[in-house]
């Protein structure tokens, strides 16, 4: 799986609206929590939800993104279907939460 990593607003947006669903994976380099959390996300992806594309965001090459989305903490997870942001986790993820968030639009979608 290619990884893009959107640096600007623009890219960011663009993404969102060109792919019918993405999960933006936010954080930063020293994120201890992202370290363990990151592998099991992107997994999840792969193996489940294989149409939703994945992209990680690092906050600290894109602070415009982390201003203009209102970004106070990492990890931060989006996820967008059809150009609107439908999920968005913070800090404490608990992975099958998130996972039966996602598949309830996932399964809708395709």
């Amino acid at each position: 799986m290619k990884i893009e990593s959107p640096r600007s607003i623009d890219e960011f947006l663009n993404i969102s609206k060109i792919n019918t669903a993405v999960c933006f994976y936010l954080s930063t380099p020293e994120c201890n929590v992202c370290k363990v959390l990151k592998p099991k996300v992107v997994e999840m992806i792969e193996n489940d939800l294989p149409e939703i594309k994945y992209c990680y965001v690092d906050l600290n090459e894109a602070k415009e993104i982390s201003g203009q989305l209102s970004i106070f903490s990492v990890p931060t997870i989006l996820v967008y279907f059809e150009g609107k942001e439908t999920i968005r986790v913070s800090r404490n993820v608990h992975l099958e939460e998130l996972r039966e968030q996602i598949e309830r639009y996932y399964k809708m979608i395709f």
